[in-house]
């Protein structure tokens, strides 16, 4: 009988020694798991950190980029707004200045546009009834040209029409404005914004 209880006791010492083992070995895994799965979760937390950062980053530019261009649409368009109203009201005091100033304004011009040979100056019907002498005068007198002043008004409200032969420049003050509107805005916007560089 002691020789079967020994029996019985090695193997019960071996097969606790076995439990024990694997138990070890299962633990061991099992912390190995855990370490490897924390460490796995770091790595994925800390790349989506990362990546929502660089999106939050990305995100935060545009916007400002965005805003910026927005902003910067937003003053150039009250910018062209003040250069148009500062031109339409340069264009009211040139109709309102008093005939003499008025008609010498139409002269400089006329001077800038005149040719050789023989032309006609067709005003506007408000302006043929206010035409000064001294206006008529001058117009005769121009070095190297023959320009007639016509009595049948142009359909235009200020400026003149200049014609040569069968050629008409329409040099209206509004039509001169469009004709040279980026040139007349640059010089506005030079004065109203101080010089801007291109």
């Amino acid at each position: 009988m002691a020789g079967i209880e020994e029996i019985l006791n090695i193997i019960v010492s071996q097969q606790k020694e076995t439990e024990n083992s694997i138990i070890s070995a299962a633990e061991k895994r099992a912390d190995q798991i855990m370490a490897d799965g924390n460490e796995k979760a770091e790595a994925a937390y800390e790349e989506s950190v990362r990546k929502s950062k660089d999106q939050l980053a990305r995100e935060y530019a545009n916007s400002c980029a965005s805003a910026d261009a927005d902003m910067k649409r937003k003053v150039l368009a009250y910018k062209v707004e003040l250069v148009d109203k500062a031109i339409e009201a340069t264009l009211r005091k040139l109709c309102s200045l008093p005939a003499e100033e008025y008609f010498s304004v139409i002269l400089e011009l006329i001077k800038k546009r005149v040719q050789s040979g023989k032309g006609v100056l067709s005003l506007s019907k408000g302006d043929l009834a206010r035409i000064p002498d001294s206006f008529r005068k001058s117009v005769s007198n121009l070095a190297d040209t023959d320009i007639a002043i016509s009595s049948e008004p142009a359909d235009i409200d200020n400026g003149f029409v200049l014609t040569y032969g069968l050629v008409s420049e329409n040099c209206s003050f509004s039509d001169i404005m469009v004709s040279e509107r980026d040139a007349v805005r640059d010089t506005a916007a030079s004065v109203l914004f101080g010089k801007v560089s291109k």
